[in-house]
């Protein structure tokens, strides 16, 4: 067919299923962005483009389609780096759409110039460059393919005079993704250890959710009589009603889960890749049970053995790799289901969990709630099929305790790459992605600054997420360093908030204070049930949780003697 560049461009989105595109408009696309409408895509406009990538971001983890963002070219594209950043680290499968300066005048500094690919080179899974307006269509459907291909994002680098131009060309129908369960060896033997252990653990993954894998894994927990721990910031990849569900690892996770790994013989990794910052010791215990056999199953075949020494490695689809062990564990032990030996020992080490949680809490102040107090009311108050995106920081991170989930692709955070202003821009793509689940987003006051702008863009395309903004007037995370190893010198990390809720209604959004703890649930309920754009600007102490990790830190020595007034105490 005889087509212009714009044409096969957009006609491609649509092939691979593309509706929504968020960005801001820009000149170096808009020839192709004028066609949006009558392809049958949304353009969401955004107030910021790091807030447009995260909330592809959302949208594709919880509908496993692949997210799309576009912008303006320079800075508009430079603003994408930090969000694409924490979708590399989550596996998250984006086209990230960057125009470029015209390919006449490469080179010359013009205006919004620079070098694009560079920049994205090591937090893309592939980068495709259009060297001609005919080859649009053919890069444009490779970048999709490779995103969910490879599980992270992509780049499609576009000079803007590409978008111009006809020629005859047959557009590109896409491939469908099959993947395997593994290497059979190596499953075999993995089968073998676990139908040998005295004690297994499985350990769940993103992949888990990302393989659709959780009948599977539910299957196999209950033929092993394995206690499942999710992996950090996971709390979504097994139902957490489950009699083997023991909660999360990481910062601020479940100790009944660490007690139950640390007394594993066998651990199976399944859909993860164990990563370094969420298998720390917390509470004071290195809970990672060195003398077991651990297998791991990670569609990524580079991160296996990575972190954790694995005694059987098995690159693969988490749900098929869990289908092909169950069923070599069945023909060898017969189909089984859990004792009730085992089922009373997690019981009985969630009630101790539970019973340690409501003793760490903290008292509530005048006009102030303990976060420990107001986590638990909103996790009480969220609906099951609730989706929760949270922010990095001091008290977003301490949810980590409190959320529990029934339903997968419900729990969205920061992950490894733990950026401040993730959890609001995140929870609007989700919204847009899920629009029949409740969605609602824990912020910290500090990363609510980052983020607030997008209120705009929720009443503006009346998404209707609710924003908890953790109102302490401080930088948690850090200012808990300050104080365990800076002698309480709180430099920068003392906040003056304005009214959150004042804020947004000023924006268009509902906006409503609290400040008493029996005042959260309905709150929260209600802000649900108004299907608005609503900021809960919840009032906190500022009681503070143990910091992320003391391994980074030493006490502060000065040799200098304008400087040792600032030396750690003797």
């Amino acid at each position: 067919m005889r087509i212009s560049a714009s044409e096969a461009f957009v006609e491609t989105l649509a092939a691979h299923g593309v509706t929504e595109v968020f960005g801001i408009v820009g000149s170096a696309y808009m020839d192709a962005h004028d066609l949006f409408p009558l392809a049958g895509i949304r353009f969401i406009s955004t107030a910021h483009e790091q807030n447009a990538a995260h909330m592809a971001d959302g949208y594709a983890r919880v509908t496993g389609r692949t997210g799309v963002c576009i912008a303006q070219n320079g800075p508009g594209v430079t603003n994408f780096v930090t969000a694409v950043a924490a979708a590399y680290w989550g596996h998250t499968p984006l086209v990230v759409i960057t125009p470029e300066a015209a390919s006449k005048t490469s080179g010359l500094g013009g205006f919004q110039e620079t070098e694009q690919l560079p920049i994205f080179s090591k937090i893309t899974k592939y980068q495709a460059h259009v060297n001609a307006p005919s080859r649009i269509a053919e890069l444009t459907h490779r970048a999709f393919q490779l995103a969910q291909l490879e599980r992270g994002p992509t780049q499609l680098n576009i000079p803007r005079d590409h978008f111009y131009g006809e020629f005859e060309t047959v557009l590109p129908t896409p491939l469908p993704i099959r993947r395997g369960a593994g290497d059979l060896a190596a499953l075999t033997r993995a089968a073998e250890l676990l139908a040998a252990a005295k004690f297994p653990v499985i350990v769940a993954g993103a992949g888990v959710n990302a393989a659709g894998g959780r009948a599977e894994l539910i299957a196999l927990a209950e033929q092993l009589g394995a206690p499942v721990v999710n992996s950090y910031l996971h709390n979504d990849s097994f139902p957490d009603e489950h009699p083997l569900a023991a909660g999360p690892l990481g910062y601020q996770g479940s100790r009944a889960a660490m007690n139950l790994i640390h007394r594993a013989d066998v651990v199976l990794a399944l859909g993860t890749r164990l990563g370094p910052f969420g298998t720390l010791p917390q509470y004071g215990f290195d809970y990672w049970p060195r003398g077991a056999k651990v297998i791991q199953v990670d569609v990524d075949g580079r991160v296996l053995g990575l972190v954790k020494p694995v005694d059987v490695a098995v690159q693969g689809d988490a749900r098929l790799a869990a289908a092909v062990l169950l069923e070599k564990l069945q023909a060898t032990q017969g189909p089984r289901t859990a004792d009730a030996g085992r089922i009373a020992l997690v019981a009985a080490e969630r009630r101790a969990w539970a019973a340690e949680l409501a003793e760490r809490a903290g008292q509530n102040e005048a006009e102030r709630v303990d976060p420990r107090r107001a986590l638990a009311a909103l996790a009480a108050a969220l609906p099951p099929d609730a989706i929760v995106s949270t922010d990095i920081g001091n008290v977003c991170s301490v949810a980590n305790s409190y959320l529990a989930f029934a339903q997968p692709d419900s729990f969205l955070a920061a992950g490894p790459f733990g950026n401040c202003g993730y959890a609001y821009p995140t929870a609007l793509g989700a919204k847009v992605g899920a629009p029949q689940r409740p969605v609602v987003a824990y912020v910290g006051d500090g990363a609510w600054g980052m983020s607030l702008a997008e209120v705009l863009t929720a009443v503006r395309e009346n998404i209707a997420v609710v924003a908890v903004v953790f109102n302490n007037g401080q930088w948690g995370a850090e200012k808990r360093n300050q104080i365990d190893y800076f002698d309480s010198r709180f430099l920068g990390s003392e906040l003056r908030n304005p009214d959150w809720a004042e804020l947004a209604r000023a924006m268009g959004a509902d906006g409503v204070t609290v400040t008493r703890e029996a005042d959260i649930g309905p709150a929260l309920r209600a802000a649900l049930a108004s299907g608005r754009p609503t900021v809960i600007n919840l009032v906190l102490t500022q009681a503070l949780a143990e910091p992320f990790r003391r391994d980074a830190f030493q006490p502060p020595r000065r040799l200098l003697e304008k400087y040792r007034a600032h030396s750690a105490k003797a």
